[in-house]
């Protein structure tokens, strides 16, 4: 066993002997919205957004960003468990800046073992083989922080599946100063 499992397994043991009326929490949530932020380990949601368990779906994915997936959940919070607001939330600093579709492309094409980066760039660091299979996969990596978030709540809001009457935010997270910045053209 890993150092690592033992940690996560010690701290679930500590956390359910404490579990309490939490059994009790509805399946929707109680405040009656949902996130879509990146999975990046420096956000806490509970924390900038003041949550405790049951009140808000939190959805996470690489950059925070409105793909298909984020959106089936979105939908699903909405429709089958009566979320009526829904956040967009990137940050500053995020990793899916620091390349591009192509970029990872090639690291995938090289080797699948884990990549190191420097004031150079990305570079691989093991053997191969790799895989051409990430030439499949939009990565939808980040140019311009502000316009991803722009075109994510533009992605949701124009969704088939998405009621007009649900609003969407979009935000920005200072992972400097740990506050939420509005992106007004989202």
């Amino acid at each position: 066993m890993t150092d690592i499992l033992q940690e996560v397994l010690a701290a679930n043991a500590e956390y359910a002997a404490d579990f309490g009326d939490k059994a009790d929490l509805a399946m929707p949530p109680a405040r009656r919205f949902a996130i879509l932020t990146c999975m990046d380990a420096r956000l806490d949601p509970a924390k900038f957004a003041g949550l405790a368990e049951g009140d808000a779906h939190v959805i996470r994915n690489a950059g925070g960003r409105a793909s298909d997936d984020a959106i089936r959940s979105l939908v699903i919070s909405y429709k089958l468990l009566g979320t009526r607001e829904w956040f967009v939330v990137h940050h500053t600093d995020c990793g899916m800046e620091t390349f591009t579709d192509e970029i990872m492309r090639g690291l995938l094409a090289s080797s699948l073992k884990t990549s190191t980066v420097d004031a150079e760039g990305w570079h691989d660091s093991g053997q191969g083989p790799g895989s051409t299979e990430g030439n499949y996969i939009d990565w939808l990596t980040i140019a311009d922080n502000a316009r991803s978030v722009v075109e994510d709540v533009q992605r949701i809001k124009g969704h088939p599946l998405v009621p007009a009457d649900i609003p969407v935010y979009g935000y920005i997270y200072d992972c400097k100063s740990g506050r939420l910045v509005e992106v007004p053209e989202a």
